[in-house]
């Protein structure tokens, strides 16, 4: 049994999103309203078997003790076996497999929501990882796998840089997906995923098709729920949550055992919380997220956090004018200086 069967009935989480639950922001997130759980950014599996050093970062856990989640796409087996081993070694909680993603570049290649098409590889690939985690917890090595030596070699010495150790003994093995891939295929697509046991399975209530538009079908993430009532595999859904109440009703109405937010959550680290901050207390958490990203990624600088300063400014009067010199700026201090005079 993994972590996530000893967790509550009651889990609302962050959920797993491409170019924004990078390690500063889950820690902004965790300092400021503690969710249950956080997933990282999705990372190729076929990257960290080419040895792709950089990707490292992605898994780095902060100090906490709010369970983390790595989460990673591809296709190959062989790929997803060798992954588990960094992910493990990386100190997180668990190894999440995107089953959803609707890049088209990313599907054409089978992978993300181009699995709901190819069933059988997909439980090929739970397999895999769960002989993995077999393998991990009878003494099985990273050094022992076909990772690069000097990939691994860079690994180990990140986490003594960094001070990472595992401790994980209750490692989970999971799925993010949706509900189908042209429509809704919720009881086909699922069964097959329930056939091999993962320990949980997210279900975002949309489907490929429909990308992000329209509305999350919760009625549908039920049938899942009742599909998986007599089997360990726990069903947590995702979808158009807006608020805790929200989230806390949908696991009533609906059944899960869990809600993952994402874009809720943007520009709003208190969303786990009922905390309604001014508008002094968001640019100043705005200005720690910054020296936050600085301190993980010194080799970025503050421009991939636009996307965040907007987030965090929208909502009042005199947002245009905020926005415009916040896009322009490229260093902390010119962050500061933008802040003290709001």
């Amino acid at each position: 049994m993994s972590f996530i069967h000893n967790l509550s009935n009651s889990i609302v989480g962050l959920a797993p999103i491409d170019g924004v639950t990078d390690t500063a922001y889950r820690q902004i997130v965790d300092t400021h309203s503690k969710p249950s759980i956080m997933f990282t950014e999705f990372i190729p599996v076929e990257g960290l078997m080419r040895g792709v050093t950089k990707l490292l970062c992605a898994f780095h856990k902060h100090q906490t003790k709010t369970p983390i989640i790595g989460q990673v796409f591809g296709v190959n087996e062989l790929s997803f076996y060798n992954s588990f081993f960094v992910v493990a070694e990386m100190g997180l909680d668990g190894i999440d497999v995107n089953m959803g993603c609707p890049d088209r570049s990313l599907v054409k290649k089978g992978g993300g929501a181009g699995l709901i098409l190819n069933p059988k590889q997909a439980q090929n690939i739970i397999f895999s990882l769960k002989r993995a985690r077999n393998d991990w917890y009878n003494g099985k090595t990273i050094e022992e796998t076909s990772l690069p030596q000097e990939f691994v070699a860079a690994l180990l010495l990140y986490k003594k840089k960094n001070n990472i150790s595992v401790h994980s003994k209750t490692f989970s093995i999971s799925v993010k997906t949706r509900i189908g891939y042209e429509e809704p295929k919720t009881k086909e697509w699922i069964s097959y995923l329930l056939e091999s046991e993962p320990d949980l399975i997210t279900i975002h209530g949309r489907t490929f098709r429909q990308l992000y538009t329209g509305k999350a079908d919760w009625d549908e993430i039920h049938k899942a729920v009742e599909l998986a009532s007599k089997s360990a595999t726990c069903i947590w859904g995702n979808g158009d949550v807006h608020s805790m109440n929200q989230a806390k009703q949908y696991i009533k109405t609906y059944g899960v055992s869990g809600v993952l937010v994402g874009r809720s959550a943007f520009g709003n680290p208190w969303f786990f919380s009922d905390h309604v901050p001014t508008l002094k207390e968001k640019f100043n958490v705005m200005l720690e997220h910054a020296k936050l990203f600085v301190k993980y990624r010194p080799d970025l600088g503050i421009a991939p956090l636009r996307k965040h300063f907007c987030w965090y400014a929208s909502g009042f009067s005199g947002y245009g004018k905020i926005r415009e010199k916040l896009m322009k700026a490229n260093t902390l201090e010119e962050l500061k200086q933008i802040i003290v005079k709001i």
